[in-house]
């Protein structure tokens, strides 16, 4: 037992480096190199007067932030299934549309840059759900300003869009795209590996992830006014012609199917793979040329529980250790 303890420790200050060096390219600091210690087990309060350095526990009982303790955003965030297993569908379906596809490849660096964004992305949704509202507000603008910088032209025939084409990250209805996909993979991955929700919990999550959108900078009048409406858009825009896989999506897909994963997360590349192939409408899934069999039917929700209970005792420990402080700046 208390090797396992000590594994478990060991994993979760290498899982918070990875998020640190995703986040500002460096390690934080070792224990000696700290004023202070970093380790607050059962030590702090939610009500703390510097809420950067909460530990993630106390963060899951504060009620100064946009959600509450009992918000059911707080509890799909909480397990790890659902950023582990639902990023790479959710990525894949955002970049199946043309235009979102065109912008990634033209302004980013994501062959060498993939899991500092993802660090980035996973750290604005954090603050969001257990954060302040200040931290909230902080990280939505962060988001929205990146948005700002992210505008162009295509370069070729992609789908039905000609070469030419205009885009913008700031476009309500792409920001709708984007958004629609996390809300998508997250319930999916949710409802599929950790537990059902009543239906009342699936509006009231859809309705929490709407401000999620508003503050991220996507305009009310375009998200859908309930669940049963977002379900009939996703629907409706999976038969468009304007979702299809093109060249800069499959681009993205190898990166995200492919590329090593840190040393501290390769425990979850079976599930991480077999997730992002079973979960894309079948449609996608063939256009993205992934193979699926019965086989690999039966094996996911197989991979899926061997990495929840290899994860359990790693995010028990990394709940009770305060993040580095560049995390929350």
């Amino acid at each position: 037992m208390k090797a396992l303890v000590s594994s478990a420790f060991t994993k979760a200050r290498d899982l918070q480096s990875l998020v640190a060096v995703a986040t500002n390219g460096r390690e934080p600091a070792r224990e000696d190199e700290r004023i202070g210690h970093a380790v607050t087990v059962g030590s702090g309060r939610p009500g703390r007067a510097d809420p950067r350095r909460r530990t993630h526990a106390e963060r899951l009982a504060s009620r100064d932030g946009y959600f509450a303790p009992e918000s059911v955003i707080r509890r799909v965030g909480n397990s790890p299934l659902t950023p582990f297993l639902g990023g790479g569908p959710a990525v894949l379906l955002q970049v199946a549309h043309p235009l979102v596809a065109g912008g990634v490849v033209q302004h980013s660096d994501y062959r060498h840059d993939l899991w500092r964004r993802l660090a980035r992305t996973l750290r604005a949704l954090y603050l969001i759900a257990y954060g302040t509202k200040a931290e909230a507000d902080r990280a939505g603008e962060v988001v929205q300003a990146v948005h700002d910088r992210v505008r162009g032209k295509t370069q070729a025939q992609l789908g039905r869009f000609p070469p030419g084409t205009g885009y913008s990250a700031s476009d309500p209805e792409l920001m709708l795209w984007v958004h629609t996909t996390l809300v998508q993979a997250s319930l999916t991955v949710y409802q599929r590996f950790v537990r059902p929700l009543s239906p009342e919990e699936q509006e009231r999550y859809y309705q929490e992830m709407a401000l999620v959108a508003r503050l991220f900078g996507t305009p009310a009048s375009v998200i859908p006014c309930s669940l049963a409406d977002f379900r009939d858009y996703f629907t409706t825009q999976i038969a468009s012609e304007t979702i299809t896989v093109t060249a800069p999506a499959r681009e993205v897909a190898a990166v995200i199917l492919e590329a090593p994963l840190p040393a501290p997360m390769r425990v979850l590349v079976p599930a991480h793979r077999l997730a992002t192939a079973g979960l894309l409408p079948p449609r996608l899934r063939q256009e993205y040329g992934l193979r699926w069999s019965p086989l690999h039917e039966l094996a996911l929700p197989l991979a899926a529980r061997s990495f929840k209970l290899t994860t359990t005792p790693v995010l028990i420990a990394a709940s009770r250790l305060q993040p580095p402080q560049t995390l929350a700046a």
